[in-house]
């Protein structure tokens, strides 16, 4: 390669440093020589933070702003929680890059697992894929949102301003919080979002140097599975605020999909868990987005 100082942009967050961190990392080890610098830009997200997830109508909230930069050519490569990217990169854009993927479930922050804790305890969540899974499975309890990043949230809860919080177990993982107390929620409990877990690496299309790079640090398997989920995302025509969990794992040539899908209001839902060869994978998500394109329309 050139002799270029390579410049990533990453949100501001702890998590979302630690995240661009691991990318770097991968790169130095595969590429000992390269220069790398991260740049931090602040989204929409991270400015509006009383603002309801799901009133935003925004599917970019939390990425708009590292995309244009990219596209600009004011950073070379973005770092981003797939969960949080619009299933269609900005032009002249794509995702060069997956790393291997964390565990994907979530996981709850408070003094007891979920289904222990006491009629009317209040969980924060800003998420109606998570919210209205609580309610499905543990009507007793009451959830409210709640905004701000792992680390304001968790304190919330510590605070006595919520009972307990959910979180995603790979950003805990990945802020080093061992020693957290906190109880895993299976997968068939609260289906996690599209894309949970796994870091994306945005370039511009046309910087094929830098996709030769990338090519070394790449994990086939994730992409493979995180494609699954988000292609039925996309045609659910959804952003992160869609109140859809799927989950894909691939083992051999069989993948199993967890869905949960919910109308608007939470009355109406799906909830199921489907094993094909991945051969059958597009028949199967054709079949799916009619069943849950009915839920919305009945």
């Amino acid at each position: 390669m050139t002799h270029r100082t390579l410049i990533l942009g990453s949100r501001g967050s702890q998590l979302a440093l630690r995240q661009s961190e691991l990318v770097r990392e991968a790169l130095l080890s595969a590429h000992p020589d390269l220069l790398i610098e991260i740049k931090i830009i602040k989204t929409k997200g991270d400015k509006l933070q009383h603002l309801a997830l799901d009133a935003s109508g925004d599917k970019g909230l939390f990425t708009g702003e590292l995309e244009a930069s990219l596209r600009r050519g004011e950073i070379d490569l973005a770092v981003h929680s797939l969960k949080d990217l619009p299933v269609d990169p900005a032009e002249g854009t794509c995702l060069a890059a997956y790393l291997p993927r964390a565990v994907t479930h979530d996981t709850l922050i408070g003094p007891c697992p979920l289904e222990s804790l006491p009629e009317g305890a209040v969980v924060g969540t800003s998420s109606k894929r998570r919210a209205y899974q609580i309610a499905l499975h543990y009507p007793h309890l009451r959830t409210e949102p709640i905004r701000g990043n792992v680390e304001t949230r968790i304190g919330k809860v510590h605070s006595g301003l919520f009972d307990a919080t959910l979180l995603a177990e790979a950003g805990l993982s990945r802020l080093g919080m061992d020693e957290l107390e906190r109880y895993p929620i299976k997968e068939a409990v609260i289906v996690p979002a599209p894309g949970q877990a796994a870091i994306a690496v945005q370039t511009r299309i046309d910087d094929t140097e830098l996709h030769s790079l990338l090519e070394s640090i790449h994990d086939a398997k994730t992409e493979r599975e995180v494609t699954i989920e988000r292609s039925l995302l996309k045609r659910l025509g959804g952003g992160c605020a869609l109140p859809l969990g799927c989950v894909c794992h691939i083992t051999d040539d069989q993948a199993e999909l967890r869905v949960f899908y919910a109308s608007s209001s939470g009355e109406k839902h799906y909830k199921a868990k489907h094993t094909v060869p991945l051969s059958e994978i597009d028949r199967l998500l054709d079949h799916l987005t009619d069943e849950l394109r009915s839920i919305t329309t009945a």
